[in-house]
C-alpha cells in the first residue's frame, strides 16, 4: 500500500486498472488489487467478522442517536464509528457456539460531560407503556431543567428499537414511553440519557434495565 499527497490528477477513489485508490485516515492511498487464490481466513479473522457483524447489526438502527450524542468526532472517526468500536471492545459476549450476543448493561447510547440521570428507573405500565422516573438534579453541575430526556428501548425477540427524542425534560422526573401494542409480553432493554436543549452536549447514558411489557 502506498500513500501520496499529489498524484498526477490528485487523489482518487475506486479502481483504475490494477490499482485501487481510497481515502484512509485523512490520507490518499493506492494499493494493488488483491490476488485471487485459495485464501482461507484464519480463525481469528473469522471471529472478528462475527464480532463486527453482531456489533454493526445492533448499532445501525440507532445510528442517528449515536451520531448525535456519542461524543465528538476524533480525527477520521465519527461519533458512530466510536460507538461501534466501543460495542466491539466492551459490549459483546460469546455465546459458546461461535457467535456473540450484546452485553446490554455495558451498552452506551450517548457519551459526554452533561450531568446524567439520578436514580433512574423503569417499570412496566398498562397498555404497553413504560414508566421512567428519575430525581430532578437540575442545578447540580451543568444540569438544567430544560435538558431533554432521550430514551432507547430494544426488543431482542423482535430485533426492533423504539426511541423517544425527546421524551421530556429533566424537571419532569417521570415520563410515559408508549410502545407498539404487539410488543405486549416481550422483554425489552431500556437506556436513557439527557442532552441540552441545543443538542450540543450529552450525558453518558444510563442502562435502566430489562422489563417485560404489559
Amino acid at each position: 500500500m502506498g500513500k501520496f499527497s499529489k498524484g498526477i490528477l490528485g487523489g482518487f477513489s475506486g479502481k483504475v486498472g490494477n490499482v485501487v485508490g481510497a481515502r484512509w485516515r485523512g490520507q490518499d492511498i493506492m494499493r494493488s488489487l488483491p490476488q485471487r487464490g485459495n485464501y482461507v481466513p484464519t480463525t481469528a479473522q473469522l471471529d472478528q467478522r462475527v464480532r463486527f457483524k453482531t456489533a454493526i447489526g445492533f448499532v445501525t438502527p440507532i445510528k442517528n442517536i449515536l451520531s448525535s450524542y456519542y461524543g465528538k468526532q476524533q480525527g477520521d472517526k465519527s461519533a458512530f464509528n466510536l460507538a461501534t468500536g466501543y460495542v466491539l471492545k466492551e459490549a459483546l459476549l460469546p455465546d459458546g457456539l461461535g457467535d456473540y450476543t450484546i452485553d446490554y448493561p455495558k451498552v452506551l447510547i450517548a457519551k459526554g460531560d452533561l450531568r446524567g440521570l439520578a436514580n433512574g428507573a423503569v417499570v412496566a405500565a398498562a397498555s404497553q407503556e413504560l414508566t421512567i422516573t428519575w430525581d430532578d438534579n437540575s442545578g447540580q453541575g451543568n444540569a438544567a431543567t430544560t435538558d431533554e430526556l432521550v430514551v432507547v428501548v430494544y426488543c431482542e425477540a423482535l430485533d426492533l428499537f423504539e426511541t423517544a427524542n425527546p421524551a421530556g425534560t429533566r424537571d419532569l422526573t417521570t415520563v410515559q414511553m408508549p410502545l407498539p401494542a404487539y410488543w405486549a409480553g416481550q422483554q425489552v432493554q431500556v437506556w436513557a440519557t439527557f442532552v441540552t436543549a441545543d443538542k450540543q452536549l450529552a450525558a453518558t447514558s444510563t442502562f435502566l434495565g430489562a422489563v417485560t411489557v404489559s
